[in-house]
């Protein structure tokens, strides 16, 4: 099993020491994660905690993850990078493509696309997209994305995009994995269906349990496919080896939370807990 730097809510002068620090102790990629904007009012419920609310505020920061992926890209060598997850039904596929091939070719192909639908209506609504049929749209952007980047002269015909011949230069040299995020039944068959794997937002391990049985049944695993996941109560030496014993083959973690330090914490504080945690796990799983 792989472990994931998760980097959220991190300040983002931190971001390219952490990145170094992580390449450095063995961990295998950096969690990249995507908010639009803090809206003061939004009109439905964070779908991942207990009571709907949003765990940061105004002032969290965030930086875009394209430009993330490329400035710690520029300061490393082999570790890799994905979103997880960036909301793709606020955004047009298009610029996307453009974005992504961009930083696949920049950092050496060391890039995934984690995928989600996004769960507020305003990000979509404030950024030019319908939040209704967002379902069907999603489906022909991941259409649309693995088109334009597998480079050549293409075009396609939608019912929500359409476009004649165009070619975006240079393609990446490797394709780049598509992992689909969200815990939902239509989540779950576009990762099956679609997907290079299936990432997961914070979830208990029966529920972690239970959703990669339902992959598998609905035939995710007949190709090669990755499980990433950010378990809330199953940590230590005996649970990675519980996960990893259930099929995740990334474990996404933000070790320095394990050793009292928070999110906004010092970076020294950071770097020694990315240590600690390989130490006594990464190097003895």
């Amino acid at each position: 099993m792989k472990f994931t730097l998760g980097i959220a809510m991190s300040p983002l002068d931190q971001l390219t020491e952490l990145a170094r620090t992580a390449e450095e102790w063995g961990y295998s990629s950096i969690a990249l994660p995507d908010s639009l904007f803090y809206s003061e009012k939004v009109s439905a419920e964070y779908p991942y905690t207990p009571d709907g609310s949003r765990m940061w505020n105004e002032d969290t920061p965030w930086v875009d993850p394209m430009v993330a992926a490329a400035a710690m890209g520029a300061v490393t060598s082999h570790i890799r990078f994905y979103t997880q997850v960036l909301k793709l039904g606020s955004r047009n596929p298009l610029l996307l493509a453009r974005q992504v091939g961009s930083v696949a070719n920049m950092i050496g192909n060391r890039f995934g696309l984690g995928v989600g639908l996004g769960w507020a209506p305003e990000e979509f609504e404030w950024c030019g997209a319908p939040f209704a049929d967002r379902g069907k749209r999603v489906d022909e952007m991941i259409d649309v994305l693995r088109l334009v980047l597998g480079g050549g002269m293409v075009e396609y015909h939608g019912s929500f995009f359409d476009f004649d011949r165009l070619q975006m230069s240079p393609a990446p040299s490797a394709p780049v994995p598509l992992y689909i995020g969200g815990h939902s039944p239509a989540a779950l068959r576009r990762a099956a269906r679609v997907g290079d794997g299936w990432t997961s937002a914070m979830i208990k391990f029966a529920d972690l349990r239970s959703t990669i049985t339902r992959l598998d049944e609905l035939g995710a695993f007949d190709k090669p496919f990755e499980i990433q996941a950010v378990c809330i109560d199953r940590f230590g030496l005996d649970g990675y080896r519980q996960l990893a014993d259930i099929g995740v083959t990334d474990a996404i973690v933000v070790p320095w939370l394990f050793y009292g330090v928070g999110f906004d914490g010092p970076l020294q504080a950071k770097k020694d807990g990315i240590r600690r945690f390989a130490d006594e796990v990464i190097n003895r799983l």
